[in-house]
């Protein structure tokens, strides 16, 4: 299975970041879509939640998927904190999950030191992205094999 992850499009998502989403089997947006239109370019099934420029979007706040060996919960993650979303809150408050995805910061992470583990896709869009688009996939080969990779796409000048 491969899940693609992104975040923060902002209206507008990187056209190499929409080629990669649709080779995938599922597609994550962990909010700040800002304008619906923005996700028609996507074609894989599409679980999305609603970010703080998003309050005029009929997504709810927080996706459960359960997926082989775990489950993984996304939210934008501006409730926990709005310039650096806390790890702990994010942890405490989904203890059930074995990744959690948030958005917000534009910055990519991938947290797996303890869990759940904790991952940010970037922004996909250009807004805040020092110079290039981010994303991530989720691959899972079996229960106990999930991984994470990073993916980057220069913005062209």
């Amino acid at each position: 299975m491969k899940i693609g992850i992104l975040s923060d499009s902002h209206g507008w998502i990187h056209p190499e970041i929409i080629s990669l989403m649709n080779t995938c089997d599922k597609i994550i947006h962990a909010g700040d879509i800002m304008e619906e239109d923005t996700l028609k370019a996507l074609t894989a099934p599409l679980i999305t939640v609603r970010g703080n420029n998003d309050e005029h979007l009929a997504f709810a706040d927080i996706e459960t998927l359960d997926l082989p060996g775990g489950k993984l919960v996304v939210e934008h993650g501006h409730k926990h904190g709005w310039h650096t979303p806390s790890h702990n809150s994010l942890r405490e408050a989904h203890a059930e999950a074995k990744v959690i995805v948030y958005g917000h910061t534009h910055k990519q992470l991938i947290d797996t030191e303890i869990s759940p583990w904790i991952v940010n896709p970037g922004a996909s869009g250009a807004i805040r992205n020092k110079g290039s688009s981010k994303c991530l996939i989720l691959t899972i080969d079996d229960e106990q094999n999930w991984e994470i990779i990073t993916c980057e796409f220069t913005n062209d000048a």
